[in-house]
């Protein structure tokens, strides 16, 4: 029962992690007027984000291994939702980009350190379900953001509504750090003790498997992290929809992209008791990522918006479905350097989604149109899916690459 709460609590954190960073993209239209902003500085704002996201996960994933996720996850937490308050007064694009970027850094822990949470509490064989859960979480968050931004606004001016949404977070961190405890009372079985010694982490990334699972990760952050920022603008500009009609249509998309990660993350646990390890992590995996790839190349095509949402829908829903078994794929792998190890994807992850948030506006600019972008993007996707056929989990030994 103890890990029914344990997973319990890591879905809520998924939530207010991307309640507060999608929250952005809402206020894009009255925070840039009041600072002056263009759209290439908002993709800057975007990326700064992603950008201490990115370079903060390995060490935050190595402080969740070294110290445990009880005290880390309550410290992040608390961090980021007071940065998220101070996002409301920034009064200058420097300011704002120096707070996005803390905010990425403070958030970097969330995820590397429920990595650890599932290595300490949970058996091999659950692992796709509860990344499925907890991820599933961050992409209703994501969604309730829209509106709930949207409500907020309307009520609210811009820099209020940050600090009204800080108070969760803060409350969270609070409750975890008093009531939750980095390992349980009962071991966790292991199914060969034998194999579950973590190799020393220089080791680990000399492996093909794991520059595999980043250069994959990377590109799957272009079509997640663009749903999460450019979408709702993009949609608001091409169709001239409403702000609440962008907010719904937005928040379909990743309403819908949710239920993949549920779909996947309890395939991926059927899967390793029927087709072993290495297929539950690597068939839903290439399934989505050509999915995802379709669902691209169609979007710029789409004569209304519907149309496009359909599409947008489609590729959200494959790019959510590769995630889970990535995140397993780092648990197989890393062991009890688990944190270290799914930090070091999830940092090549949001490079590419620093990228991807200055890649929309300037291939956009560049090209007269949004379709390059999306084309771009679909390739990669389908090239992504090839990289899972040398991602090896099954433990058996992966050739090094040598350097």
């Amino acid at each position: 029962m103890a890990h029914y709460v344990v997973l319990g609590g890591l879905f809520v954190l998924s939530l207010i992690t991307y309640v507060d960073r999608a929250a952005i993209s809402s206020v894009k239209d009255p925070l840039g007027r009041d600072l002056g902003l263009s759209d290439q500085q908002m993709g800057a704002v975007f990326s700064a984000f992603a950008l201490g996201y990115a370079l903060a996960q390995i060490p935050a994933g190595w402080f969740a291994d070294r110290f445990g996720p009880r005290a880390v996850l309550a410290a992040v937490v608390g961090l980021w939702s007071l940065l998220t308050a101070w996002t409301g007064w920034a009064g200058s694009l420097s300011s704002l980009l120096v707070i996005r970027f803390l905010f990425g850094v403070a958030e970097a822990g969330a995820f590397p350190g429920s990595a650890r949470v599932f290595y300490n509490w949970l058996p091999r064989a659950e692992h796709g379900r509860a990344n499925g859960i907890i991820f599933s979480g961050s992409r209703i968050g994501a969604a309730g953001a829209f509106p709930l931004m949207a409500w907020l606004l309307s009520v609210l001016d811009w820099r209020t509504a940050f600090a009204a949404l800080a108070v969760p977070g803060i409350a969270w961190a609070v409750i975890w750090y008093a009531l939750f405890r980095d390992h349980p009372a009962r071991p966790v079985p292991r199914e060969d003790p034998a194999t579950e010694v973590a190799a020393p982490l220089a080791d680990v990334f000399r492996t093909r498997g794991l520059w595999l699972a980043m250069a994959q990760y990377f590109a799957l952050n272009f079509t997640t992290f663009l749903c999460l920022t450019w979408m709702n603008p993009y949609l608001k500009s091409r169709y001239g929809l409403e702000t609440p009609r962008a907010a719904f249509y937005s928040m379909i998309v990743l309403l819908l992209g949710a239920t993949a990660q549920w779909v996947t993350g309890f395939a991926v646990d059927r899967l390793y008791a029927s087709a072993g390890r290495e297929w539950s992590r690597r068939g839903p995996a290439i399934v989505g990522f050509l999915l995802s790839a379709a669902g691209l190349a169609a979007i710029p095509g789409a004569a209304t918006a519907e149309m496009a949402v359909v599409w947008f829908v489609v590729a959200a829903f494959g790019a959510e479905m590769t995630i889970s078994p990535s995140w397993a794929y780092c648990l197989d792998v890393g062991k009890s350097k688990a944190g270290a190890v799914s930090g070091s994807m999830n940092m090549a992850g949001n490079i590419g989604s620093f990228v991807s948030a200055n890649a929309f506006p300037y291939l956009q600019r560049a090209t007269g149109g949004p379709g390059a972008y999306f084309y771009l993007v679909a390739a990669m996707s389908a090239a992504s899916a090839l990289c899972w056929l040398g991602m090896r989990s099954a433990g058996r030994p992966q050739k090094a690459v040598h350097h």
